[in-house]
């Protein structure tokens, strides 16, 4: 067999593939938009969030029995979810893509919302710290003030 011979079925099949692959990729962006896979991250990060505070809050309201060592393993996996960087998954003009509730408010007030994640971020890793420590008058205090960090955020830039 010549090299012609075995070149062309090679070109054929990567000319399918790379033609599938593109044809994915363009329709993937078409389904969800371009802003698709950022607004799944960050979707995801406040799901866990949830996960993590509505124990913790039922706990705080007397819903559920108080158990030090689950409240503070909820505390723990709060802080490690709230130190992920989740700026890049609001990039700019997002908001027209969103279903999430972001409100523009966001980029237009970027270096407000940016403060407002960084206090929550604080409030979380004190919540985590203190949740260790196990006083349960000062662990009812932080998770006040870590709720508190949350609701300005979401006050202010969500729907």
């Amino acid at each position: 067999m010549g090299k012609k011979t075995v070149l062309l079925p090679v070109v054929a099949v990567l000319t399918l593939v790379g033609g599938g692959i593109s044809t994915t990729t363009a329709h993937s962006e078409e389904e969800g938009g371009p802003f698709q896979k950022q607004i799944d991250y960050r979707t995801s990060v406040m799901t866990v969030f949830a996960w993590n505070l509505k124990p913790m809050g039922a706990m705080m309201k007397g819903e559920i029995p108080y158990d030090q060592k689950a409240f503070a393993r909820h505390a723990q996996d709060l802080a490690a979810a709230a130190s992920l960087d989740l700026l890049p998954a609001f990039p700019e003009d997002s908001d027209s893509a969103d279903d999430t509730g972001a409100k523009a408010e966001i980029w237009m007030q970027w270096d407000d919302f940016v403060d407002k994640q960084q206090a929550m971020q604080s409030e979380v890793k004190m919540l985590a710290e203190v949740a260790a420590a196990g006083d349960q008058e000062q662990i009812k205090q932080q998770f006040a003030a870590t709720a508190d960090s949350c609701k300005a955020c979401h006050k202010e830039y969500k729907e």
